[in-house]
């Protein structure tokens, strides 16, 4: 047998073992990156946010008709998601090795479009990410004050602007994000007895509210056809 012949000649076997591997080391400085064997499953990511709401809010009204729709695309393997009670959603989808992430990624991008409809108007005012991506950690990155001048918050809102998109662009990165995220904003307390007798409700503030923040844009003062000097 096969076998046999290159058992009774060792020194012939590890002439082979080292020739194959010297041209396994030729190779990876000639072939590209992207010639690789796939070692891993692709996976797709898809992200929501439901502002207000519980972890079960989620799981109903969110994560239901999501994995309804997702459930069962081409080339999957099996799929996990978390719905966690600050109101964010994630779904991992792991698809089979050797299939296109690019191909996948269109796929469970036409699976959740068919799931909108079903979604709640807040979560689709948010918007959905969809990204190609794996979720595994491979760097981790911590931010803090030397001299305590700034606190979590203002860290964290300062990472968001300066650093997360930075980071993204990086050749390779196929994501960032800020663990407990944390950014500037305004919580409105409401008062239900009062708001009972003056016959208006959440949604009716939230329109008030919506109504007044708005960045209009005003124009140019002095623009032509005005004549010069103006």
């Amino acid at each position: 047998m096969l076998s046999g012949f290159f058992i009774h000649r060792p020194k012939f076997a590890i002439v082979i073992a080292v020739a194959i591997t010297l041209a396994g080391l030729l190779a990876l400085t000639v072939i590209p990156v992207a010639r690789y064997p796939d070692i891993t499953p692709p996976v797709v990511t898809v992200s929501a946010n439901y502002p207000g709401a519980d972890a079960a809010t989620v799981s109903n009204t969110v994560a239901v008709p999501i994995e309804q729709q997702v459930n069962g695309v081409q080339n999957e393997l099996y799929m996990q998601s978390t719905s966690s009670s600050s109101g964010t959603y994630g779904l991992q989808v792991t698809f089979a090795i050797g299939s296109d992430p690019d191909l996948d990624a269109v796929d469970v991008q036409n699976r959740v479009s068919l799931a909108q409809a079903q979604l709640p108007q807040e979560v689709i005012q948010q918007g959905l990410t969809i990204r190609k991506a794996s979720s595994d950690f491979v760097l981790a990155v911590n931010l803090y004050s030397p001299d305590n001048k700034f606190d979590q918050l203002a860290i964290s809102n300062y990472a968001y602007i300066h650093l997360l998109d930075a980071i993204t662009r990086i050749p390779g990165v196929g994501d960032a994000r800020i663990l407990g995220q944390m950014q500037y904003a305004m919580r409105i307390w409401l008062d239900p007895v009062r708001m009972t007798a003056l016959g208006i409700t959440a949604a009716d503030v939230t329109a008030a509210i919506q109504k007044q923040n708005l960045q209009a844009a005003a124009g140019q003062i002095g623009q032509p056809p005005v004549s010069s000097g103006q």
